[in-house]
């Protein structure tokens, strides 16, 4: 398909001409025979060429210009039912989650057109919400997935204590049904194979330490009677300027935690009044945003040999390998075992960098039998991780 030069005003030709090299020339001439423009302008209408197909209309016998829109566009102003949050945001919800806390949650195809709106053509990107509510961001995401089989992702960030009684269950149901009503999935009789349409999908929860859970780990030396019988000012003082800093130093985290680094525990917070619960923490997974790498291989090896290996990509393409170990495990001549049999070494030339916790007796230089040496950059995680972890 190609397009000619704009026709003088003194040019009236009908609907179709088929010129003598074969090409036919197609001309807006609407259905009652009256000469009209086209809806582009000559310079422009190039930009929606992949837009355009040409017809042959069979019963008047001609040929015309049809234009498909790729992508729908919306108007200013949205005032159809469906934007409704009654109809589309509180029943919807209530549908899913029975008895839910939340009035007026957002109409799912308000958020599900805005997405839409924002992504333009594309059927991928991120979509960050960074007061997430009940979750209709998240759920307006799977469904336009579901609609075009796009791979669009959500980031949600909440901190209500709805988060587990409505945000997460909302987000797990509408993967594994499209329809709900008082709670339960609603199948299509029609689709035997996916009667619920649902969707495969990995959700990965994080949950941020809070001020409130520092405090609860924070363990302060005891005072002498000395202490007590200073000025009320300068024991506020001392407590601000000295103690918090200095006197809880490795109360929160220390290198001999990275002994046992898949038992190490926080007092993380239950409620508003004061109760907490001891948690295990993933310290694998916080240095792995720490160092901002890009993982591409897990090897969980925790419960047979007591090691747990990453590997990834740092932020400047760099190969990286992550050994975490169980120190009692795994120990110096295990970790010679693995390395050798892994054939980590500086002349394989596997990794760009190597991170290892704990006490070891690995070389990180090699004596080659030409008698040049080589490197290999082995690196203590503990430094790395309390540098990152705690720097100012």
């Amino acid at each position: 398909m190609g397009f000619g030069d704009v026709s003088s005003d003194d040019f009236h030709p009908p609907k179709n001409v088929i010129r003598d090299d074969g090409v036919i020339e197609v001309y807006p001439i609407d259905p009652k025979g009256i000469e009209s423009k086209w809806v582009f302008a000559r310079d422009t209408v190039e930009s929606i060429v992949d837009e355009l197909t040409a017809e042959f209309n069979k019963n008047k016998k001609e040929w015309d210009i049809i234009r498909t829109k790729s992508k729908f566009r919306y108007k200013s102003l949205w005032s159809d039912k469906r934007y409704s949050a009654n109809s589309w945001g509180s029943a919807v919800l209530n549908n899913i989650i029975p008895n839910s806390p939340f009035d007026y949650p957002k109409s799912i195809f308000t958020v599900r057109d805005a997405i839409d709106a924002s992504l333009g053509n594309m059927n991928y990107g991120i979509v960050l919400d960074y007061f997430a509510g009940s979750g209709t961001t998240a759920h307006a995401v799977i469904n336009l997935n579901r609609e075009d089989g796009g791979k669009r992702k959500y980031i949600l960030v909440e901190q209500g204590e709805y988060f587990d009684t409505v945000l997460k269950p909302r987000v797990q149901k509408v993967i594994y049904s499209e329809n709900w009503k008082n709670g339960k999935p609603q199948a299509d009789e029609k689709t035997r194979e996916n009667p619920y349409n649902g969707v495969s999908q990995i959700v990965k929860v994080l949950k941020l330490e809070s001020y409130e859970d520092t405090l609860n780990n924070l363990q302060l030396k005891a005072q002498s009677d000395l202490f007590k019988m200073l000025p009320e000012a300068v024991q506020e003082d001392y407590l601000l300027r000295y103690l918090l800093d200095t006197e809880s130093k490795g109360s929160l985290l220390n290198s001999d935690d990275f002994q046992h680094p898949f038992d190490y525990r926080l007092n993380i917070a239950t409620d508003s009044a004061g109760a907490y619960q001891s948690t295990v923490i993933d310290l694998p997974e916080t240095f792995n945003y720490l160092l901002g790498i890009r993982v591409q291989q897990i090897t969980d090896e925790r419960e047979k040999r007591g090691y747990l290996t990453i590997e990834g990509l740092l932020p400047n393409d760099a190969r990286c390998l992550i050994v975490w170990r169980d120190c009692e495990k795994m120990g110096y001549a295990e970790v010679a075992q693995f390395f050798d049999k892994h054939n980590i070494n500086p002349n394989s030339k596997q990794y760009d960098v190597i991170y290892l916790n704990g006490d070891h007796d690995m070389a990180n230089q090699w004596q080659n039998e030409d008698g040049s040496e080589s490197r290999l950059a082995l690196r203590a995680i503990e430094p790395e991780f309390l540098n990152r972890m705690f720097a100012q």
